[in-house]
């Protein structure tokens, strides 16, 4: 880590980041403040060793996906569902509102957010994180390969077959929906 860089200004400058991928990884806003709070706690202890092969943020998302599946394998010990993060709160929701649509447009889309996080917990635990990390936290496939510890081809392979998952998942979804008289698809 750099002479001019302190923990303080560390954690600043990631917090959202850890939060927002903690979060999206786990599911549920349950635990997010103790889960975050370790893993800066687990980033301060490393830091001493820390020989800055890679950014700070790329050891620090390796910390984060580590915290987040211990987390996992805590709840999978406990047998308490995944919950979906699809709750109207969310600030990444934000991002994605545009003042020219209508309230119908505004609720499908709303709906198809939720289906697709409900989705989202169901694929396995490292297609679900490479997923996150590409698509929402919009990492390079070098980042995530340093960050998860694993080559690029396998993080690919990782890619491909989420995306493949998750887009059947979708797809029987919307068939079932498209059964029952409802679609919350507009695209």
């Amino acid at each position: 880590m750099s002479l001019d860089l302190s923990f303080e200004q560390v954690v600043r400058e990631n917090q959202a980041m850890v939060f927002r991928t903690l979060y999206r990884l786990t599911g549920s806003r349950e635990h997010l403040e103790d889960l975050a709070q370790d893993v800066f706690l687990r980033l301060y202890k490393a830091l001493p060793s820390f020989r800055g092969d890679a950014l700070v943020s790329t050891y620090l998302y390796r910390i984060t996906v580590n915290v987040a599946q211990n987390e996992w394998k805590r709840r999978k010990r406990s047998d308490r569902p995944l919950v979906s993060i699809s709750e109207e709160t969310s600030m990444w929701e934000d991002r994605l509102e545009h003042p020219d649509r209508n309230a119908e447009q505004l609720l499908e889309e709303s709906e198809f957010r939720v289906l697709v996080e409900a989705q989202l917990q169901e694929l396995s635990a490292i297609e679900r994180t490479v997923l996150v990390l590409y698509h929402q936290e919009e990492r390079t496939y070098e980042q995530i390969a340093a960050a998860l510890s694993m080559p690029i081809g396998t993080i690919r392979t990782h890619l491909h077959r989420g995306r493949k998952k998750l887009r059947e998942r979708l797809q029987s979804s919307k068939e079932g929906r498209a059964v029952c008289g409802t679609t919350v698809w507009s695209r």
